[in-house]
């Protein structure tokens, strides 16, 4: 029976409580009717939301490992640590409000954003971090094979978006439509965040048409958290 018991929990892909099971039976742990049936019930649900929140974090491709407990308050980077902490609930993902963070290159914008994003995981949020280059680049060639539209779907869909070094090429016509169709879909319905090294006002500049440059910031700023990083590069002194 009880290696039927298993087989079955095994076809059936109940890992989490297939293991519970097999190691109950092990150790020869005494339960009641109801302590088991609650015991294997939670070993699975544990297992598939460690599960889930591995799906997530592989499906992101976060450019580091970061987590919040490894951000530095040190001072001269100006960097709240309430709001921080504040934000690493990831309620702001629930209200659907973006985050804009800026400061000068090394200073830890892209470590703070994947560390948001990697917390966003943990909490069953569908998570993806792009580049901002290799971003439209990609939907540039998904036009090319006929994807765009699905990929473009697929980015809509995502709690959590993530826009790294933004603002370090001109935008050209193509990337510039592509931008404000994917802000357009997510406003007020889904959060992003974007780092740069340019302050806000410059992104006008960067994005090229005042017309739809005017239509993406105001989608993106009027709900949106601002973290303005200091200081030196945080390579340079490593």
């Amino acid at each position: 029976m009880f290696e039927k018991n298993l087989e079955q929990m095994n076809n059936l892909k109940f890992y989490g409580m297939l293991s519970a099971y097999r190691s109950a039976v092990e150790s020869k742990q005494s339960f009641t009717n109801d302590e088991l049936i609650s015991m294997l019930i939670q070993a699975e649900w544990e297992d598939r939301e460690y599960r889930k929140i591995n799906r997530h974090l592989k499906a992101a491709r976060f450019r580091y490992q970061a987590s919040i407990e490894e951000i530095s308050y040190e001072p001269g980077r100006n960097l709240d640590k309430n709001l921080v902490i504040r934000l690493a609930d990831c309620s702001f993902i629930k209200r659907k409000e973006n985050i804009l963070l800026t400061g000068p290159t090394g200073v830890g914008k892209s470590y703070i954003s994947s560390a948001l994003g990697n917390q966003a995981c943990h909490q069953g949020y569908k998570t993806l971090y792009f580049n901002t280059q290799k971003l439209f680049t990609w939907l540039k060639m998904s036009k090319a094979d006929g994807a765009y539209m699905k990929e473009i779907n697929r980015i809509e869909k995502q709690d959590l978006l993530i826009i790294d070094d933004f603002g370090l090429q001109q935008m050209d016509g193509q990337s510039r439509i592509a931008f404000l169709e994917i802000i357009e879909d997510r406003h007020d319905r889904k959060s992003t965040i974007i780092s740069s090294q340019l302050p806000v006002n410059k992104w006008y500049e960067v994005i090229g048409d005042s017309t739809i440059a005017d239509a993406i910031l105001d989608r993106l700023a009027n709900s949106a958290h601002r973290i303005d990083l200091k200081g030196e590069s945080l390579r340079k002194k490593k």
